[in-house]
């Protein structure tokens, strides 16, 4: 078994993400943030750009560049290039040579064993020493604060990119778990969707993102705003403006969004009788990028009768749980024993 105070300050935590990658490095905090995005010369092969650089390029760029996401619901879509952008990420933040790293990587609930191998074995190509991978809803976990550790339940909805992970956890555990593939991705993919068929209008995955983030919402709100975009027409094949309101987009973006409460539901379902009374008086912790879609803790509580919590930073529960296990070795321990990693 690995001596974990032997671990040094180069170590990292980081939340491998369908659309972002955080890293936190030992004693430093988060210290990188940056899309998953890696723009490759298809002539070449060579990459031509790692993280925002490369998001900018997406739907700009000439025939021979594309502009790749290598992970996709979660895990990775394209070993080679995840192995690329982990070492550009693992260079960026820890620049010395010989430093070699050890990796604690936040994965899925869901994911199989190669999968889980997969993202291990690209930790190491990418320069690491040790890799570990921690379950995503139990890093949040720890990220927001939750007291995992006790003998009382706590639920946490990690929205993510590609997945939303749902989890019942309790002494050090996960006790019930649903790990679906729809997230943020599949929202933006609904806006498309809804557009293309009421409007006849192509946009692309950005000005979706944008248009979800500006005016989307999962419960109806007061003085609900509209919003201009821009695409092209589908009929005469030139760009074409036209005004959609937030009532549309929540029609558009229905079945995704009913697709989480669904798991949310679930796991309730699951839970035994006693955590589930803890649940009821702590609350559903919310949490990831999908939590910020407006309306969302509403609608979960409304269809569950049980108070939903939104987490302070939403965005870096996963990396900021993982780097609590960084720095707490204790803790580290006792979450990868439940993994059978030790």
């Amino acid at each position: 078994m690995t001596s974990f105070s032997s671990l040094t300050n180069r170590d990292m935590a980081i939340d491998l993400g369908t659309a972002n990658t955080l890293v936190y490095v030992r004693g430093q905090g988060i210290v990188l943030n940056e899309p998953s995005v890696v723009a490759i010369d298809t002539r070449s092969h060579r990459a031509l750009a790692v993280g925002s650089e490369a998001k900018r390029m997406i739907g700009r760029t000439p025939a021979h560049i594309q502009a790749i996401r290598p992970l996709r619901d979660g895990v990775i879509a394209d070993f080679d290039i995840t192995e690329r952008m982990l070492r550009y990420f693992i260079k960026k933040v820890s620049p010395r040579r010989w430093a070699r790293p050890r990796i604690i990587v936040g994965v899925p609930s869901g994911i199989t064993g190669v999968e889980r191998r997969a993202v291990e074995e690209a930790a190491y190509h990418a320069g690491a020493r040790r890799a570990y991978t921690i379950e995503e809803p139990m890093a949040a976990a720890i990220g927001c604060g939750l007291p995992v550790h006790e003998p009382t339940a706590s639920m946490v909805v990690d929205i993510g990119g590609g997945t939303t992970e749902v989890a019942v956890i309790a002494l050090g555990g996960i006790v019930v778990a649903r790990s679906v593939r729809v997230a943020g991705d599949e929202i933006d993919e609904a806006v498309i969707d809804y557009v293309k068929k009421e409007y006849n209008l192509l946009l692309g995955d950005r000005t979706a993102e944008q248009l979800k983030m500006a005016i989307g919402s999962a419960w109806p709100y007061s003085d609900e705003p509209s919003a201009e975009i821009r695409g092209r027409d589908l009929v005469t094949g030139l760009p074409k403006t036209v005004v959609v309101s937030a009532q549309e987009v929540r029609e558009g973006i229905e079945e995704p969004v009913q697709a989480v409460v669904d798991a949310v539901k679930y796991c309730l379902d699951k839970t035994p009788p006693e955590l589930a009374a803890d649940i009821m008086a702590r609350g559903i912790m919310v949490t990831g990028g999908g939590a910020l879609l407006r309306g969302l803790d509403v609608r979960i509580a409304s269809e569950t009768g049980t108070p939903v919590i939104t987490s302070d930073r939403p965005l870096q529960t996963v990396v900021l749980g993982a780097g609590v296990c960084l720095e707490e070795f204790d803790r580290l321990r006792e979450v990868l024993s439940t993994t059978g990693q030790e």
